[in-house]
């Protein structure tokens, strides 16, 4: 019944998340736009959803206008866990001797005893991990022997790094699924069944043009713009062209960011943060290939 409901609910294909299969999705209005993107994944009888807990509240009363005579539950469980995200080359190496086994592709999950690994796309091997305390405690007494914290900005710009977006208040509603490359990393699913905004999604893919996509860049600004922060072209006038999706610190200097910016800018010249004149949007490679680069290539 669960799986049922969030199937028409969702952009991606519920029936496909698994004890071993964790998935990313997202929840639109019905024009389409994400109120919340996040990834799915299964434990204990039950689906869960990880979205940034500043959203949480207004997701989880939407999603309850729709239960109606649905044997469905909903409620917040996240004071029940801890998440942490582990990455690093040998972190792998790491997780397989504290708990015996970890998932092997991006997107795989595994539960072991009360822990949960979910493995996530990144520059390094990435994991996050969902326990209870003393399972979280047991393993941290293992990974801090080479391992150290470093706080919830360096896991962002690992995400960042990654190409993988994170709706937060500043952009929620802001953006289409396809804007933010929710489908080059497997968060929609085009063949699936109607939820809200299935419509003006599928539409986009089918038969519009995308004006506007998601984009890596670096930008010589501290503190990092917030998400929502808008993006101009050099000559394009009091019109914003773009929003920051998320931005975060980076040792170099500066920040990374993820960007939604029209796609007609970005191939006509530099992209500002603020106004024409502000902190360059510096483009850096995402590592995934975008449709509209392929197509230059091919000509």
């Amino acid at each position: 019944m669960v799986r049922s409901f969030l199937q028409g609910q969702f952009s991606n294909d519920v029936t496909n998340v698994s004890a071993s299969r964790s998935q990313l999705s997202s929840y639109c209005t019905p024009k389409g736009r994400m109120l919340a993107n996040f990834r799915l994944f299964a434990r204990d009888d039950g689906i869960y959803i990880a979205l940034p807990a500043a959203l949480s509240e207004t997701f989880l009363q939407r999603l309850r206008m729709f239960v109606l005579m649905s044997d469905v539950t909903l409620e917040d469980v996240s004071e029940n866990f801890i998440h942490l995200g582990v990455s690093g080359p040998d972190v792998p190496a790491e997780l397989e001797a504290a708990l015996g086994e970890v998932p092997r592709s991006v997107d795989d999950a595994l539960t072991l005893g009360e822990c949960t690994l979910i493995r996530t796309p990144g520059i390094h091997p990435r994991f996050e991990v969902y326990g209870t305390l003393e399972c979280m405690k047991k393993l941290w007494e293992v990974l801090n022997v080479r391992g150290a914290p470093v706080g919830q900005p360096a896991w962002g710009l690992l995400r960042v790094m990654a190409g993988v977006p994170m709706i937060q208040p500043g952009t929620s509603e802001a953006f289409v699924p396809q804007m933010a490359n929710m489908e080059l990393i497997n968060g929609v699913n085009f063949k699936k069944g109607c939820y809200p905004g299935q419509e003006v999604v599928a539409r986009m893919q089918y038969l519009g043009k995308l004006k506007r996509r998601m984009y890596l860049g670096r930008i010589a600004a501290e503190p990092p713009p917030e998400p929502g922060a808008e993006l101009y072209a050099a000559d394009g006038g009091e019109q914003a062209v773009g929003r920051i999706v998320e931005a975060y610190p980076h040792s170099d200097g500066g920040c990374m960011a993820l960007a939604v910016v029209q796609i007609g800018s970005m191939n006509a010249g530099t992209v500002h943060l603020g106004a024409a004149d502000g902190p360059v949007f510096e483009p850096a490679e995402l590592p995934y290939e975008l449709p509209e680069a392929a197509e230059e290539v091919s000509k």
